[in-house]
């Protein structure tokens, strides 16, 4: 039976680790920018968060924690990415006209969910989020009521990642102009470097 108060718990942890910007959030904040496969992506982050959520509130959290050569592969499989990623953003910030925005957005369907997959699992944040924090938060539960916070946070990853696509489609005029293009281009490119240090400092105390 749903625990209305463990519930509530649920969604305000989740809510605290999904909300600060990331790269997940980055990149379906881009893709409804650009209204290209901006629901398609949510649903996938979402589908994805709720099968980690789901992991860890079964104990998964306890393998990673005990495994050092899974911890440091998530890391710099993430630190690559995140620094490649940045990059993009970087040129794409740099190389921005009216006429480069309209052929950067139509990414294919293929494309978004791959990118999207990547974001998502090549992100070690992610596991830490989704699968260890939580899952060491709902532990302090019996088991019985732990669906009751796995389902409240899963409820804040759906309502957060399609509100975030939603909202960013339709402040899509306002913000498919080449200087607000440039910037948000521009911060994501220095968010996912910061983001790559961040793991590659994390990867070198694990060594």
């Amino acid at each position: 039976m749903l625990n209305g108060a463990i519930y509530l718990q649920g969604m305000l942890v989740g809510a605290s680790l999904i909300v600060p910007i990331g790269a997940q959030n980055a990149f379906v904040l881009e893709r409804g920018i650009r209204r290209n496969h901006a629901l398609l992506v949510a649903t996938l982050c979402f589908l994805a968060d709720a099968f980690l959520i789901t992991l860890g509130v079964g104990g998964a959290g306890k393998v990673i924690a005990q495994s050092l050569i899974l911890q440091l592969l998530l890391t710099l499989g993430g630190a690559v990415f995140l620094l490649r990623y940045g990059w993009s953003s970087l040129v794409r910030a740099w190389q921005a006209t009216t006429q480069t925005l309209a052929q950067q957005g139509g990414m294919t369907r293929i494309r978004a969910v791959t990118m999207t997959l990547a974001v998502t699992l090549l992100n070690p944040h992610v596991y830490l989020d989704t699968v260890m924090i939580q899952g060491a938060v709902s532990g302090q539960y019996p088991r019985v009521q732990q669906l009751s916070f796995a389902l409240g946070s899963i409820s804040a990853s759906f309502l957060w990642f399609f509100g975030l696509a939603l909202l960013a489609s339709w402040l899509a005029p306002q913000l498919q102009r080449v200087r607000v293009q440039q910037f948000i281009d521009g911060g994501v490119g220095i968010l996912m470097w910061l983001i790559a240090l961040g793991l590659l400092r994390h990867a070198a105390s694990i060594v």
